[in-house]
């Protein structure tokens, strides 16, 4: 049989090398073929997906919000099952040129995806970090634009609309808990304290005017203002946001509110991560997995921050010798974490101070790009503090992307309402991470091209954009930036905390760490701020796996370009490699490897 086999094989393989490979018009057809089905099955995605049209601009749908119920997710995951597989059956993927194998790649991969976000659909928790109640609002204030009186129209009915969203997303929650998955107990009482803050203040009571009246009564009087409206339509606009936010989406924060109080004392304390939920174990494998986008475990994560923690605490040990200070790593992180010289004052002068820096940071990298990038962004960057109906002590700091025309800029956000845990010597390493040549480099561009499928313009991995976002950190090094050997070492300790997260994320979630144990070990062996360590903590116990993107999606970056260097040699071109990378879109890991060697072996014959 075994020779039988083979001789069968062989026959295969020699028929195989028979056909013709296809011709340079063959490859261009198909892969415009491609480009156009997936054009097309996106739009079909845009419309079951009204808020992402708007985040890209565009005002199709522009008074809806979208369908957030399990069955909805049902739903959408059947279609991406028929688009794969139209896919397959309309396009010949041996006749697609590199980029439009990308473009395969990364669609058949979302499939994959949809599929583990299925099985898994009660798992993530629906409330706790970043959930709907506080991010409808978030969206609606900073994306929808209102330029016309038909897009004041389209505000107040998605205000409207904030409250059906809302019990759906209640709804969901619900049934995780008859489950038995829920946030532990502070995701609930975190939860409820922003729910209430969403419907204190005017037009609900007494108080300062809550963050979306403001927001709808700023955006009426600039249509006043430009002679768009007349006074007789404000009146009315206002009258009907007013309606809305207090017959229509109030009652629904009341009924999220409600339930949380009712099911808070089901809620955990102490150990509460991954492994204490039902299936728990594989439920955090797969988070890493769609997480991280590489089949790492979590005990070669865990180790892997072990062994880079070793690594950058010598680094770090380098610079506590070189600034002269009298004792040994212990307390050279304590004198970084408490020293005033390192805190701005925590008062509005001292938070103007804080984003006029980074603002500085940023527009010295402005100058540097060139010597390392081919193309570069076109939407401008602001740094801004977070709205206080979101801001938490110590909370990260983030990014939100600009509209592809550009009338929305890419906003890097900063948790300001506790200046102890802002410190001066991490705010270089990070106004590099979130703006240049960091999240906004890389996302303004994703949002800019022209040349691929527009989904790839939209969508995102956390391991590509966050391993960008700290590689563009050590990048910022290179560039001949971190003069100030402080500030050297908050890049080290910003490297340092996505090392410490890996180790944290599955000490947390596979280890049956405490959240005290993990507070414990950060303050060891890190100088953040405590406050920001607990706060970072408790992001890990709400989101299992992101953090250790950071890390994981850095070290595939440099792995590919040292790659790069040693296949190419004096062909290597440091402004090519960062195109290749940042130009592509977000991607899975896995894509991102297959797009780097493919332009390795075109570099080489060329």
């Amino acid at each position: 049989m075994r020779v039988l086999f083979a001789a069968g094989m062989a026959a295969l393989l020699a028929a195989c090398s028979l056909t013709p490979a296809p011709t340079a018009e063959e490859v261009a057809a198909e892969s415009a073929r491609l480009t156009a089905y997936l054009n097309a099955e996106y739009e079909e995605e845009l419309v079951m997906n009204p808020m992402d049209l708007t985040t890209m601009g565009r005002k199709e749908l522009y008074d809806q919000l979208g369908d957030f119920s399990e069955a909805s997710a049902l739903k959408q995951l059947e279609w991406r099952r028929e688009s794969v597989a139209g896919m397959k059956a309309l396009i010949d993927p041996d006749k697609l040129n590199d980029d439009a194998k990308t473009s395969w790649a990364i669609w058949e991969s979302e499939l994959t995806r949809a599929e583990q976000r299925n099985t898994w659909k009660r798992h993530a928790y629906v409330f706790g970090y970043n959930g709907s109640h506080t991010g409808l609002p978030n969206f609606l204030i900073t994306y929808h634009k209102v330029d016309t009186p038909a897009d004041m129209d389209a505000l107040i009915a998605r205000i409207g609309k904030v409250g059906p969203a809302l019990d759906q997303a209640t709804e969901r929650a619900r049934l995780a808990a008859a489950d038995g998955i829920r946030t532990p107990k502070f995701g609930y009482e975190r939860t409820l304290t922003e729910t209430r803050m969403m419907i204190s203040g005017a037009p609900f009571g007494p108080g300062e005017d809550s963050p979306l009246w403001a927001d709808a009564k700023a955006k009426i009087a600039a249509l006043q203002a430009s002679g768009k409206a007349t006074p007789a339509q404000a009146e009315q606009w206002l009258a009907a946001t007013q309606t809305a936010l207090t017959t229509q989406m109030k009652p629904a924060y009341e009924r999220l509110a409600a339930w949380l109080e009712a099911d808070m004392a089901n809620a955990k304390s102490g150990k509460v991560g991954a492994m204490t939920l039902p299936n728990g174990a594989a439920w955090y494998d797969a988070s890493l997995e769609m997480q991280t986008t590489t089949p790492m475990t979590a005990e070669e994560i865990h180790q892997l921050g072990l062994s880079e923690v070793k690594r950058i605490h010598a680094a770090m040990d380098a610079i506590r010798i070189s600034t002269g200070f009298k004792g040994d790593m212990p307390a050279f992180f304590e004198f970084m974490r408490t020293d005033k010289q390192f805190y701005l004052p925590d008062t509005d002068e001292g938070r103007a101070q804080y984003l006029k820096l980074a603002e500085g940071y940023i527009g010295e990298m402005y100058k540097k790009l060139p010597d390392y990038f081919g193309r570069l962004p076109k939407a401008p960057v602001e740094v801004r503090r977070v709205p206080a109906f979101r801001e938490v002590p110590g909370g990260a700091a983030h990014y939100f992307g600009p509209t592809p025309d550009g009338a929305q800029p890419g906003i890097f956000y900063a948790h300001l309402v506790d200046m102890s845990a802002v410190s001066l010597w991490a705010l270089e390493s990070l106004a590099y991470h979130e703006a240049i040549p960091g999240h906004h480099m890389q996302i303004a561009i994703q949002n800019e091209l022209t040349d691929i499928p527009l989904f790839r313009t939209q969508y995102g991995y956390s391991a590509f954009s966050e391993g960008w976002g700290l590689y563009a950190e050590e990048l910022g090094k290179e560039m001949g930036m971190f003069t100030d050997p402080y500030n050297d070492f908050g890049r080290l300790n910003s490297e340092l905390w996505r090392a410490v997260r890996l180790v944290l994320d599955t000490g947390l979630h596979a280890k049956g760490w405490t959240e005290e144990e993990a507070v414990a070990w950060a303050m060891a062996n890190s100088a953040r701020p405590q406050s920001s360590i607990k706060s970072e903590v408790r992001r890990f116990l709400l989101w299992p796996g992101q953090a250790t993107t950071y890390k994981i999606g850095m070290i595939k970056i440099q792995q590919l370009r040292a790659e790069a260097q040693k296949e190419l040699g004096d062909k290597f071109d440091i402004k090519a490699f960062h195109d290749t990378v940042v130009t592509g879109g977000s991607m899975p890991l896995p894509v991102l490897e297959q797009r780097v060697r493919a332009w390795i072996a075109t570099q080489k014959k060329s």
